[in-house]
């Protein structure tokens, strides 16, 4: 895959539309598959405030319609609601992937301003095992603002991860779509961070599409592929644009590496391994159905989070 870059604007196979904003590595939660290894041991990395204001800027003048705040938890990170409006200003339309345990009311107010979503996780409807995959008693809290969002009008989406054979997974989806999400996805076990006990990850964890239309900053700066790519940084956003990092010739070598392996693959699917909730967002642009764009309300991925 070649990117060439005219006027500012990504021309490549497809151009970036969407973009991950890892704003934080801290979470109130320490959830056993957490692809990003987030806890409330967590920091907010080393990008500063005006760093994600730079890259939104610089994500609007590449043509990217979406960007999503990610975490660790987003909500932890003091700066989202100016980064959120600073979205809005340039016409992006924004998605919080929120672990919904605490929002205040200064953030139910950003989430309530138009152009702006809703994306969580949930693991069963038994109190005590949500519990002992979240790591902390969060099932009552999560269970109740997904209620206050339905309830304020906000667009939200959510997803059920299994995990476990005997996991009530059928009803955490069956509570959700209860309490009125209109959107319920699911997904497997990505063996990535501690969900792949700590080692290093592989393209067999990737869905093939790593890098088409998406990207991802972490809160260091550096850019991947996509959020589950993590150990393929081709760049560094405090050190170059990111229009220079999505030609330059890192980029290039890592698509092409992954172009190759995913050539050769073996798939099940459009989506293989599906799109879905899991600790960390996965919208593709292969299962995006037609005009609804990467993570979009009609959008048939469903991000993934701890």
């Amino acid at each position: 895959m070649t990117l060439t870059a005219d006027d500012s604007t990504i021309h490549g196979d497809p151009p970036l539309t969407f973009l991950w904003l890892e704003i934080t590595g801290r979470c109130q939660l320490e959830c056993t598959h957490c692809y990003a290894g987030s806890s409330p041991a967590g920091d907010h990395g080393t990008m500063t405030t005006p760093d994600w204001l730079s890259v939104l800027d610089q994500a609007a003048d590449l043509g990217v319609s979406m960007v999503q705040f990610i975490g660790g938890e987003p909500t932890l990170h003091p700066s989202l609601p100016e980064l959120v409006r600073h979205a809005l200003s340039h016409g992006l339309r924004v998605e919080v992937f929120s672990n919904l345990v605490h929002v205040t009311d200064e953030l139910w107010d950003v989430f309530a301003l138009p152009g702006v979503s809703l994306a969580t996780s949930y693991y069963s409807d038994d109190p005590a095992e949500h519990a002992a995959i979240t790591g902390r008693p969060s099932h009552a809290r999560t269970r109740a603002n997904i209620a206050k969002a339905q309830a304020k009008g906000i667009p939200l989406r959510a997803g059920v991860i299994d995990l476990a054979d005997d996991q009530r997974a059928d009803q955490a989806h069956d509570e959700l779509v209860n309490l009125g999400v209109p959107e319920v996805g699911r997904d497997r076990l990505r063996e990535v961070g501690r969900g792949g006990d700590g080692a290093p990850g592989t393209v067999d964890q990737l869905c093939g599409r790593c890098g088409q239309g998406t990207a991802a900053v972490s809160p260091e700066g550096s850019v991947w592929p996509c959020v589950f790519s993590r150990w393929l940084p081709v760049g560094d956003v405090r050190d170059d644009t990111l229009v220079n990092i999505l030609e330059g010739a890192t980029m290039r070598e890592t698509a092409g590496a992954l172009a190759a392996h995913f050539a050769t693959r073996e798939t099940m699917g459009p989506c293989d391994p599906k799109c879905g909730p899991n600790c960390g967002p996965a919208c593709l642009p292969q299962c995006w159905p037609t005009g609804s764009g990467p993570c979009g309300p009609k959008g048939g991925c469903q991000p993934n989070y701890g």
